[in-house]
């Protein structure tokens, strides 16, 4: 079983004598279910609902929301007793039974000492329907497995803690460097796909994880007609294939190949924005906290929920990660600057939905951009992403100048650690040190063997 970042947080939250009926939040087959049942083996009895395979469990939440009612008539369904205190009860694919969401309020209520998950690989789908009993739930949010994620999985621990606990500012070792840049060119392969890092583990063989990207692309397709109008599935079919090629860049309606407008298409976006398909990066002003107070709502970039999934969709050429991938940093900078948007939602508080920004300046007559903007504690970070050993950092010294706030930036490059005045330069495999103070203990413990 591979460890997670979420493993800590939902042990956490089930010796909570103050936990809520839980939510778990994000995109198909990042490993919610797995993670799930996981800590199901750490109860004296387990009990999974799932509305896909069980059609005739949604009919129990039609009538009330009596959680004694509920629990009574899932026992007799299922045939296996439900013990408050004993019993993690998880209800998947809650999509199928949106007013499962709604119930969750009364378990917390009315039987507090059950401990409730619900999940769902169109979660959000079914919260648009009902709504979240706010107040009376928790949620944790998931994504593809980190890059540190993928080192503990395939046996490189020490390498992972290496980075986590390396200080900031003290060059790494050149060969220790070196290969740790080559264990990121093949993550950037594989991606964090939990089934493709499987794949991966049992053959090592690349083309048989590039398969199972295949068939989650393909997935990730035939659920358009689950979630969107007839009429609106052709302009999710162009936006999946062609965002792609647009990673790293101002996001355009325009660059869409075909005759579409922007009225067809942002409904369209919006849609893989709520599957978690994509993530909107978008534009703030940087100049106060909380940094989405001053967003610009229609600027905006988009980057894909996995990267080897995003190259899967282009149809790249993986091999020069494995090959040549100082090469494959410096010729696929959109790919870097993915990765690290990736890298920065896994390693966000898992507590609330990850945002991050980036900064253009409004002046048409002097182009600036800074890659990304997030908040720690009371900082506003600048980050810029260089492919290769770029060295360009116009825009990020123009937003020091004009940002008061912001004391420093940072630079990821394939460069080693290094600190000059403003300028913190760090590696790319090194995105886990700007990591939420909240994930802190679950790298720790993700350490662990």
């Amino acid at each position: 079983m591979f460890k997670r970042l979420i493993d800590f947080h939902l042990r956490t939250w089930k010796d909570d004598p103050y936990r809520k009926p839980l939510l778990i939040r994000g995109a198909r087959q990042v490993g919610k279910t797995y993670a799930i049942r996981k800590l199901g083996q750490t109860f004296e009895n387990f009990v999974e609902v799932n509305f896909e395979q069980l059609k005739n469990a949604a009919a129990i939440f039609e009538k009330d929301l009596i959680p004694e009612k509920l629990l009574l008539a899932l026992s007799l369904l299922l045939k296996t007793p439900i013990i408050p205190g004993k019993t993690l009860l998880f209800f998947d694919e809650v999509q199928e039974a949106p007013q499962v969401i709604l119930a969750l309020r009364y378990f917390y209520e009315e039987m507090p000492a059950l401990h409730v998950i619900a999940a769902g690989s169109l979660l959000e789908f079914a919260i648009e329907k009902v709504g979240v009993p706010v107040g009376r739930i928790s949620m944790l949010y998931m994504y593809p497995m980190s890059f540190i994620e993928y080192l503990v999985a395939i046996g490189d621990r020490l390498i992972a803690q290496e980075i986590i606990t390396h200080s900031i500012g003290v060059a790494m070792e050149d060969p220790i460097h070196t290969k740790v840049l080559d264990k990121l060119g093949e993550y950037l392969s594989i991606g964090g796909m939990p089934e493709s890092v499987e794949r991966w583990v049992t053959t090592r063989e690349p083309s048989l994880s590039l398969k199972v990207l295949q068939q989650i692309a393909a997935t990730y397709r035939q659920d358009f007609e689950k979630y969107a109008r007839k009429a609106q599935v052709k302009y999710l079919e162009q936006l999946f294939r062609q965002i792609p090629h647009l990673v790293g860049k101002e996001f355009s309606y325009s660059e869409i190949h075909g005759e579409y407008r922007k009225r067809e298409l942002a409904p369209a976006l919006e849609l893989l924005e709520r599957a978690n398909i994509i993530h909107v990066i978008r534009r703030s002003s940087g100049q106060g906290i909380p940094i989405g107070a001053e967003v610009d709502f229609d600027v905006f970039k988009v980057v894909y929920l996995d990267i080897a999934l995003c190259q899967t969709i282009l149809g790249t050429d993986i091999s020069i990660w494995f090959l040549r991938p100082l090469e494959g940093f410096e010729n696929r900078g959109g790919i870097a600057e993915s990765f690290i948007a990736q890298e920065l939602l896994c390693y966000a508080s898992p507590e609330s939905k990850a945002e991050i920004h980036f900064w253009k300046r409004k002046e048409k007559s002097s182009a600036a951009e800074v890659d990304f903007l997030i908040q720690r504690k009371e900082q506003i970070l600048p980050i810029e992403v260089k492919s290769g050993h770029g060295t360009t950092l116009r825009s990020l010294r123009l937003f020091l100048d004009t940002h008061p706030k912001s004391t420093f930036g940072i630079r990821f490059s394939a460069l080693d650690y290094s600190i000059i005045e403003k300028l913190d330069s760090r590696p790319l495999y090194a995105a886990v040190s700007l990591a939420h103070e909240s994930q802190k203990d679950a790298l720790y413990d993700l350490l662990k063997s």
